[in-house]
């Protein structure tokens, strides 16, 4: 691992369910609170936490509404949040690459 800049992990992301969250968001665009915690099967309060940690990194937009009577969540990547993830699998390929 000589040479290789640990401090280019973010650490934002570098979380399993942070990952997860992320790369979803990058495919999916946006998706609502439900989903994403059914496709990366963790507890409501789990991902609540992991969701604000992105948003306050500027990385996810939280955007609460009203569908019928019952209230929406949804996700967003923003662009700061895709070009974060992009160098975050950038550095991963150098890593990667060093092997």
């Amino acid at each position: 691992m000589a040479g290789f800049d640990v401090n280019r992990l973010d650490d934002a992301i570098h979380g399993r369910l942070r990952l997860g969250i992320m790369a979803y968001l990058m495919d999916a665009e946006a998706a609502d609170f439900n989903e994403l915690k059914n496709v990366l099967e963790a507890t409501q309060g789990n991902l609540s936490v992991h969701l604000r940690k992105l948003e306050e990194a500027g990385y996810v937009e939280i955007v609460k509404s009203f569908q019928g009577r019952k209230p929406l969540t949804r996700a967003h990547i923003t662009s700061v949040g895709r070009a974060a993830f992009a160098r975050y699998l950038d550095a991963l390929a150098q890593l990667v690459e060093r092997r």
